[in-house]
């Protein structure tokens, strides 16, 4: 029969003191002598940790916290009111000579646009200034229909380099910006999707990633393991507002067909072909009885356009382009037929229309684009009416008065009835002709007198109330 020891509490010891009671009780075990434990990196973390930190030096010299400062629509009152605001997002330099993209929301409404240049050596600020250097920029470029904006400024920042090769499911990535205006951040995840189309009416497919991307982010650069530029980070879904997981970048493959274009245009150049086309969804195809869902479907004509002169019509579905079926087109050349088509080619198309199939050809012509160069909104102080909390304009013509542009949201708003879209005729029966003479006019209205403003709104004069 075997004999079993009885269990004894040990105290609570050094392991010094613990191997030499358990060596010396009733167990007989081998005491091997205390020696120093030998590191242990069978992954190789220290060799990677020192590679993202150099790769994070590299990059973070080409990235910079852009802060527009301007005018922005706040959603309140009638008509259009605007509020004085303060944005902070982030950019990259893109290209020699101080060119910086960052994302066109993040500019919208700008007055002004500084640029806090990178520290990315001074990893503790002094306290009671905060690091980096801070020069204007100004707007060459402007791309809505991609949420793209070119800046150019004064200091010839190292370019990032751009990826050749396209991503990879499940490739490692890093984010780069600014989020909650916190600059020179860095944040670590994989490429969740490739190309993950959000708009099925929009061409453009954004890289999916986990990648931490908040506020802030917008217009930072989104680079590879070997710190190659690989998208701009322009949006996130999110219930809370913060970081879910659900960061998308604009691809770099848009970049660079867009670039040269916002530089040397202002705007994207492009060739149309007079109509529109979609992604067609379950709903389409169910819907309009589409036998299936390959293909585009087109969903505008323009009048007069390439598309109309060879014969297509909305509803018609565009099954191949240039002899290469929709469905075998990658990305970046369907996003060419979208954005970059130069003006002047031809396209032949193949389209379904009822059971048919039949063949469409077209020479694209210059896409209408209705302003040359974007410039910021410099000089809106001139234009402020600060008693009645308005920005104004000057009408020529026959009928002259001063046009209400937009409220400005601040406790006056709502003290006088006025709207975006009136028109002020005159101020205590005095004349109002310009923008000079309303001021006039207002200044000479003594502190707690009474303003009556005439105004027209929708074909017809009114009066309302002000007081001083």
């Amino acid at each position: 029969m075997r004999s079993i020891l009885p269990l004894r509490r040990v105290p609570v010891v050094t392991s010094q003191w613990m191997r030499r009671i358990v060596c010396g009780g009733a167990l007989t075990l081998t005491c091997a002598p205390a020696v120093a434990a030998a590191p242990v990196d069978p992954a190789g973390i220290g060799v990677t940790s020192a590679t993202i930190q150099t790769l994070v030096r590299r990059v973070g010299h080409s990235v910079v916290q852009v802060v527009v400062s301007g005018y922005r629509p706040n959603g309140s009152g009638g008509g259009i009111v605007v509020a004085r605001s303060r944005t902070i997002g982030s950019g990259v330099a893109i290209a020699e000579g101080g060119y910086v993209v960052t994302n066109a929301h993040v500019v919208a409404g700008a007055e002004r646009i500084d640029l806090v240049l990178p520290d990315v050596d001074a990893e503790v600020a002094p306290l009671g200034r905060a690091a980096g250097r801070t020069t204007r920029a100004r707007l060459v470029g402007l791309a809505p229909e991609l949420d793209l904006a070119l800046l150019k400024t004064d200091v010839n920042l190292p370019p990032v380099a751009l990826a050749t090769d396209g991503v990879r499911q499940g490739e490692l990535v890093f984010a780069f910006g600014s989020p909650d205006g916190l600059r020179n951040s860095v944040s670590m995840g994989i490429v969740s999707a490739v190309a993950r189309q959000v708009d099925p009416g929009n061409a453009v497919a954004y890289i999916q990633t986990d990648s931490a991307i908040n506020p802030g982010n917008s217009g930072g650069p989104l680079v590879n393991a070997n710190g190659d530029l690989v998208g701009l980070n322009t949006f996130i879904e999110s219930r809370s507002g913060g970081s879910e997981g659900l960061g998308f970048a604009l691809p770099v493959s848009v970049l660079g067909l867009a670039y040269p274009q916002l530089r040397d245009f202002g705007h994207i150049h492009r060739g149309a072909m007079g109509m529109s086309l979609q992604a067609i969804s379950r709903g389409i195809r169910e819907g309009l009885q589409l036998p299936d869902a390959s293909g585009l479907i087109v969903s505008d004509v323009a009048t007069g356009g390439p598309a109309a002169a060879a014969g297509i019509r909305t509803g018609d579905v565009v099954r191949a382009i240039d002899g290469h079926s929709i469905g075998d087109l990658s990305f970046e050349q369907l996003y060419r037929y979208w954005y970059a088509l130069p003006p002047g080619e031809r396209v032949d198309l193949t389209v379904w229309r009822d059971g048919d199939m039949w063949a469409a050809a077209l020479d694209t012509v210059i896409a209408p684009h209705n302003c040359e160069r974007p410039s910021l909104l410099e000089g809106l102080d001139d234009e402020i009416v600060e008693p009645l909390a308005l920005f104004g304009q000057t009408l020529d013509g026959d009928e002259p008065g001063v046009l209400v542009t937009a409220r400005i949201a601040g406790p006056t708003v709502d003290d006088v009835d006025l709207q975006s879209g009136d028109v002020i005729k005159s101020v205590n029966r005095s004349p109002v002709t310009t923008l000079l003479s309303l001021r006039d006019a207002i200044a000479a209205i003594g502190r707690g007198h009474t303003a009556v403003i005439q105004i027209e709104r929708n074909g017809s004069l009114s009066y309302v109330e002000f007081e001083r």
